[in-house]
C-alpha cells in the first residue's frame, strides 16, 4: 500500500510540474505577433497559418504547438533542428589506398538549428598509423647549453632512427635561438656583439638552421657545425623562436597531412610579453613570419616585443603545432606550468648533457599519440555537450578526451548542438577538431529564426479590411493608422505602435487577459463552452464560475452566495448573502454559540464562523475562551472564601457574605472528575483541605473537609539532645572498629616474623655481616 501511494504522490507531482511547464510555455507564446517571433520565444511555441483560428477559437495564433493541434489548426509552423551530411569519407591510414589518411570522420555537416531545439553530431576520430611526422629541433645555444650541444652531435642519428620506427614518412629539422641581440639581453661592445665568448658565436634572436628535409644525416651534420653564442640576462628569448616556427610554414617546411612536433630544449626561463620595454622594444609581436630568405635569421628581433603566451597558443592551435619542453630540472616546474596555457604541449626533464633527449621524444611523443581531446570554438548563440565514448566501452557524459589509446584505436565523440539564440547573422561556421591533428570537423550552422510563410506575404491584401494591411502566416501586419485583427480599426494617430494597448489590464503584457479579443481598442470575450458560465470584466478579466468554493459549491451554494465582478479588484469574489461571510461564503454570522451566559467568548476573544477564536494577547483558551491554563487555579481563588464561610476566620464578615459560591461541609471529602484536591493554611497553621463541583455554566460548589489537619509541635530541645548521643556512639563505635583492625594487622605481622627467624640457619663460622678489608682486582692486559 506504502509503494502504491508513494506512485501516485510522484505521478501528481509529475504532472504538476508539467502543467505548469505547459502553462509557462503557453504564456510566453501568447505574447509573439509574429510567426518568426513566435518560434524564437520558446522551443514549444508553434504558429497557426490558419486565417480564421483566431475568430472560431479565440485563441492566439502562437501558442504551444501540440495545443494548438489539439484546437484544430491543422498547418502549424513548427520547425525542427536538421542535420545534413556534407563530407563523409570514411577513415583511413597513412599510404591506403584512398590516399591520404583520414583521421576526422565526417569531415563537414550543414546545420539548421532552432532556438532550444537540439540536434545530435557523432565525431570519430582515429589516429592513423604510420602518419607522417614533421620533428624540428629547436635550442638554446647559449653558453650554458655548449655541453648538450656536444651530446646532441652524437644523439642525432640515434634520435632519427627511433623515430622512423615510429613512422616511415618522417622529417627532421634544427633551429637555435639566443635572444634580441640589445642590451640589457647582449653586451652591446661591438667585439661582444662579434664574439660574446671566447670561441662563440655572434649572438642572434632565431636561425633557422636546417628546415625539415627527410635526410636525417643532414641534421647530424648541421649540428656538427654549431657553436655556442652568449648573452647577459638568465631568460632566453625562446618565445620568439617559437612564434617564427609555427607560423613560418613554407621556410620551415610544415606539410599540411603531418603531425607538426617542435622539441624546446633549454636550461633558463624565457621572455615573454612586456619584457621588450627593457630593451626599448615596445612594437607588441604581430604573429608573422620575418625570417630572412637567405639567412634564415630572424630580422625583427631588434623592433617587436616577445609574443604573449595566449598569442603563441594562438597561432600553435591554427597551424597545429605541439611543442615538447625538453629542460633541466631546476625549470621543469615553470614550463610544466607553461603547457596549462598552450593547447597540447607536454614536458619532460632534460639531463645535465641532453643524453636522454631520444627517450623524451619518445616517451612524450607517446603522451600525444594515447590521448585525444575534442576543442570547438562555436559562437556564443550555440551551445555543445559532449559524451565521449572510449575504447573498452566505457562513456564519460560532459567529457571530451579519450586516454589511454593506442594508434589505429577509434573514439566516439557525442555532440549535442543547441541554438541559444537568434544573432544579426543568421548563418555561421565553426570548427570542432582534435587536439594537435590538421583535420577537422566543419559546421555550418544556418539559424531557424524565421518562417518560410513570412517570405509569400501579400502586401494590401483585400483579406486585411480591402487593403489596409498585408497578410502574411494567416495574420494580418496593418498598414500605418490601422489595427485590429484585420486592420478593420483605424487611428487618427498615425504613431500609434501599440494596437492592443487599451486591451491590456494594467501591469500586464496579456491582451484582454487571454479570454478575449481586441477589437478596435475594446475586450470582445469569448464565449464559454457551457451557456451558463459567462466572462466579463473591461478586460475579460472576471467570470462567475471561478470564484472560492466551500463543500464543493461555488460560493458554497445558491442559499450562501453568488460569483460576482470585483471591477474595483479586477476578479472575480463570492457575494454572501445575509448570515454568511468568507471568501467562499462559509462562514456563518451566528454568534449564539459563542456565548457564554451574557457574554461572546467569555470576553476573551471574538465570534467567527460561529467558533470563538481567543486573543492572542490573552491567557484564555477553549472553545469558549473560559479556560485559563497559566491563571490562579480555584483553590487558591476561592480558599479565602472556604476559611471565612467554613470557619469563620480569614475575611471580615462583610466580605464573607460577597462570596459567590456556596460552602457544603463534609465528613469524607471525595473529589469530583474534573477537579482537584485544595489545601489552606488558616491563622492557627492548620491546613483546611476542599474540593469543588465546576458546572457548564461556570459557577462553583465548595465542599470542605470538617475537621481541619493541625501541626503538633515538636520539642527542640529533646532532637539535639537525641542529635548529640547519636554522634557519639557512632564515634565511639568507629574507634572500636579501628582499634579491632590494628590488632589484627599487628598479630598478622608478628606471626610472619617468627616464622621468618625461625627459618633462618646460620653457619658457625660465618657472620653474615662481616665484610673483609681488602678488594682485589685484575689488569686485562697484563701479560706474563
Amino acid at each position: 500500500m506504502a509503494w502504491k501511494c508513494l506512485l501516485v504522490l510522484t505521478l501528481a507531482v509529475s504532472a504538476g510540474q508539467l502543467y505548469r511547464t505547459y502553462a509557462q510555455s503557453a504564456s510566453t507564446c501568447s505574447d509573439a505577433k509574429s510567426c518568426g517571433e513566435c518560434i524564437s520565444l520558446d522551443p514549444s511555441c508553434g504558429w497557426c497559418t490558419l486565417l480564421n483560428y483566431t475568430d472560431e477559437t479565440g485563441n492566439p495564433q502562437c501558442d504551444v504547438a501540440s495545443s494548438l493541434r489539439l484546437k484544430g489548426c491543422s498547418q502549424v509552423v513548427d520547425p525542427d533542428s536538421t542535420k545534413i551530411t556534407v563530407k563523409d569519407a570514411p577513415l583511413s591510414n597513412a599510404g591506403s589506398a584512398q590516399g591520404q589518411a583520414v583521421q576526422v570522420k565526417p569531415q563537414e555537416v550543414s546545420l539548421r538549428l532552432r532556438k532550444g531545439k537540439p540536434v545530435e553530431l557523432t565525431l570519430q576520430v582515429r589516429q592513423a598509423e604510420d602518419y607522417p611526422v614533421d620533428l624540428y629541433y629547436v635550442m638554446d645555444l647559449s653558453k650554458s647549453m655548449e655541453d648538450d650541444l656536444s651530446k646532441l652531435r652524437d644523439l642525432g642519428d640515434t634520435l632519427a632512427s627511433e623515430m622512423k620506427n615510429i613512422t616511415s614518412n618522417f622529417r627532421l629539422g634544427f633551429g637555435s635561438f639566443v635572444d634580441k641581440t640589445v642590451m640589457p639581453y647582449v653586451s652591446t661592445v661591438p667585439e661582444k656583439l662579434i664574439a660574446p665568448c671566447t670561441g662563440c658565436e655572434a649572438p642572434y634572436g632565431f636561425k633557422n638552421v636546417l628546415p625539415l628535409n627527410e635526410n636525417t644525416d643532414s641534421f647530424s651534420q648541421t649540428v656538427m657545425r654549431q657553436q655556442a653564442s652568449g648573452n647577459l640576462d638568465a631568460p632566453e628569448g625562446g618565445m620568439d623562436a617559437l612564434m617564427q616556427i609555427t607560423v613560418c610554414g613554407q621556410q620551415i617546411g610544415w606539410r599540411e597531412n603531418a603531425r607538426h612536433l617542435v622539441i624546446y630544449t633549454t636550461d633558463s626561463s624565457f621572455h615573454y610579453a612586456g619584457d621588450g620595454k627593457l630593451g626599448g622594444i615596445i612594437t607588441p609581436n604581430d604573429g608573422r613570419c620575418h625570417l630572412d630568405p637567405i639567412s634564415q635569421n630572424y630580422t625583427m628581433s631588434h623592433y617587436l616585443d616577445y609574443p604573449s603566451i595566449s598569442h603563441l597558443n594562438a597561432k600553435m592551435r591554427e597551424n597545429s603545432v605541439i611543442p615538447i619542453f625538453a629542460v633541466v630540472q631546476q625549470e621543469f616546474e615553470v614550463y610544466n606550468n607553461l603547457t596549462q596555457y598552450i593547447e597540447g604541449a607536454t614536458a619532460g626533464v632534460l639531463a645535465q648533457d641532453s643524453n636522454n633527449i631520444v627517450q623524451l621524444v619518445k616517451d612524450n611523443y607517446n603522451k600525444i599519440t594515447s590521448k585525444v581531446e575534442v576543442v570547438d570554438d562555436a559562437p556564443d548563440s550555440v551551445n555543445i555537450e559532449y559524451i565521449a565514448h572510449c575504447p573498452g566501452g566505457q562513456v564519460f557524459p560532459g567529457s571530451q578526451v579519450c586516454e589511454g589509446l593506442k594508434l589505429g584505436d577509434t573514439v566516439n565523440f557525442t555532440l549535442t548542438v543547441t541554438s541559444t539564440g537568434c544573432p544579426a547573422n543568421k548563418n555561421q561556421q565553426f570548427t570542432v577538431r582534435p587536439i594537435g591533428f590538421n583535420e577537422e570537423l566543419k559546421v555550418n550552422v544556418q539559424f531557424e529564426c524565421d518562417c518560410e510563410c513570412e517570405q509569400q506575404k501579400v502586401p494590401n491584401s483585400p483579406t486585411c479590411s480591402g487593403g489596409n494591411g498585408t497578410l502574411e502566416c494567416g495574420s494580418c501586419i496593418c498598414n500605418t493608422g490601422h489595427y485590429g485583427r484585420y486592420c478593420e480599426c483605424s487611428s487618427d494617430d498615425p504613431s500609434l505602435e501599440d494596437n492592443d494597448a487599451p486591451c491590456r489590464s494594467p501591469n500586464t503584457t496579456i491582451v484582454c487577459s487571454g479570454r478575449g479579443s481586441c477589437v478596435c481598442g475594446n475586450c470582445i470575450c469569448f464565449p464559454r463552452p457551457k451557456p451558463t458560465e459567462v466572462v466579463s470584466g473591461p478586460f475579460c478579466e472576471c467570470d462567475n464560475f471561478n470564484c472560492d468554493r466551500y463543500q464543493g459549491e461555488l460560493c458554497g451554494g445558491e442559499d450562501r452566495g453568488r460569483c460576482v465582478c470585483d471591477e474595483y479588484l479586477r476578479r472575480s469574489r463570492c457575494q454572501c448573502k445575509p448570515g454568511y461571510s468568507g471568501d467562499a461564503c462559509e462562514c456563518s454570522t451566528r454568534t449564539d454559540t459563542c456565548m457564554t451566559q451574557d457574554t461572546i467568548c467569555n470576553g476573551q476573544g471574538v465570534c467567527v464562523c460561529g467558533e470563538c477564536r481567543c486573543n492572542a494577547t490573552s491567557a484564555y483558551r477553549g472553545p469558549l475562551c473560559q479556560d485559563c491554563p497559566t491563571c490562579s487555579g480555584q483553590c487558591s481563588r476561592n480558599e479565602k472564601c472556604v476559611q471565612c464561610k467554613a470557619f469563620g476566620t480569614g475575611l471580615p464578615k462583610d466580605e464573607c457574605d460577597m462570596c459567590p459560591f456556596p460552602v457544603i461541609m463534609v465528613d469524607n471529602l471525595e473529589i469530583p472528575d474534573g477537579s482537584e484536591k485544595c489545601l489552606a493554611e488558616d491563622e492557627d497553621d492548620c491546613s483546611i483541605i476542599f474540593t469543588y463541583d465546576k458546572f457548564p455554566n461556570g459557577s462553583l460548589v465548595l465542599y470542605v473537609q470538617r475537621e481541619k489537619v493541625c501541626f503538633v509541635p515538636v520539642n527542640i530541645h529533646h532532637v539535639i539532645i537525641g542529635i548529640i548521643i547519636g554522634i557519639i556512639i557512632v564515634g565511639l563505635a568507629l574507634l572500636l572498629v579501628w582499634r579491632l583492625l590494628v590488632f589484627v594487622q599487628d598479630r598478622r605481622e608478628f606471626a610472619l616474623f617468627e616464622k621468618e627467624r625461625q627459618d633462618t640457619r646460620w653457619g658457625q663460622n660465618e657472620n653474615p655481616i662481616y665484610k673483609p678489608s681488602t678488594s682485589t682486582f685484575k689488569n686485562p692486559v697484563y701479560q706474563k
